[in-house]
């Protein structure tokens, strides 16, 4: 099991910031290897290869990561990433069902 310092180096190294969607991850590798890619780099064949390897395995720890994460399915977890719904719900019942 992969510990923290190798997710933070594996997400510094893919530059993601301290939260990342998995949309805003694969984003970030796509770009990277697009960059890094031994075909297509303008630098040193060896040292692209050698980058190429290193975002791989970065990109596998924080897939692998955030599969193996457990998503809490409780009200107030959902309330606190979803604010914006919990704040129409309250005001809609009000709303509609009256004083």
């Amino acid at each position: 099991m992969p510990n923290f310092e190798q997710i933070d180096e594996a997400r510094r190294l893919l530059g993601l910031g301290e939260a990342a969607t998995l949309k805003e991850m694969k984003r970030a590798y796509r770009r990277l290897a697009a960059q890094y890619h031994p075909d297509k780099c303008s630098e040193d064949r060896l040292a692209c290869e050698e980058r190429m390897k290193k975002l791989n395995q970065a990109y596998e720890l924080i897939v692998r990561y955030c599969a193996d994460y457990k998503y809490p399915f409780v009200e107030e977890d959902v309330a606190r990433t979803y604010p914006y719904d919990e704040y129409l719900k309250k005001y809609r019942h009000a709303w509609f069902d009256g004083p």
